[in-house]
């Protein structure tokens, strides 16, 4: 795989065909793609509780709500942090912080909170991530379970998660923008 054809950076929007409870209606940021696989984290999946319960010190950061989010099924009992750092990418990068897209990066857990006080625009915490193994998301892809659309640098920290999947879609140009109005159970319709 090349460069070229890497879908790092970009979001993942479930469709209609996906059923999986852990991706239905789903926004996942891809953090890395290449021939190895994929590995991304579900934006919009925002649990009870709150990160200053489980991380001292990064509560305060972190966006609205400020809760840990599930980011997807595998290693649920570790954290990834992601920020935003505002500025050009030839600018650097704050300690503790590193670039995986455009102004999006991964957030260092280990290092202390106030490193990051004030450099980053947005952050979330994630317990666990999706993955996929070599041509597994390729696959999925194929056959039409997800749309893969742009990241904007404030999806990571929507303040409201929930209309995520909506949102995401409502700003495609052309037959996706009308998804955004698909309702959540067809049948009922």
């Amino acid at each position: 795989m090349t460069a070229a054809q890497s879908h790092t950076g970009r979001l993942l929007v479930a469709t209609a065909l996906l059923t999986d409870p852990n991706f239905t209606r789903a926004v996942v940021l891809l953090l890395d793609h290449d021939e190895e696989g994929a590995l991304g984290v579900v934006l919009n999946h925002p649990t009870p509780i709150e990160v200053g319960a489980v991380l001292d010190g990064w509560g305060g950061l972190v966006g609205q709500p400020p809760v840990v989010f599930q980011g997807g099924p595998v290693a649920l009992d570790s954290a990834l942090g992601l920020g935003v750092a505002p500025g050009e990418p030839a600018q650097g990068q704050p300690l503790g912080w590193r670039r995986v897209h455009g102004a999006i990066g991964l957030v260092d857990l280990e290092a202390p909170p106030e490193v990051l006080a004030g450099e980053l625009g947005g952050m979330r915490i994630f317990a666990g991530y999706a993955g996929w193994s070599p041509g597994q998301l390729e696959s999925e892809l194929a056959s039409g379970a997800w749309y893969l659309v742009d990241a904007e640098p404030g999806d990571i920290s929507s303040p409201e998660p929930e209309r995520l999947w909506r949102a995401v879609l409502r700003r495609q140009r052309g037959p996706l923008a009308l998804l955004a109005t698909y309702p959540d159970d067809p049948t009922l319709n």
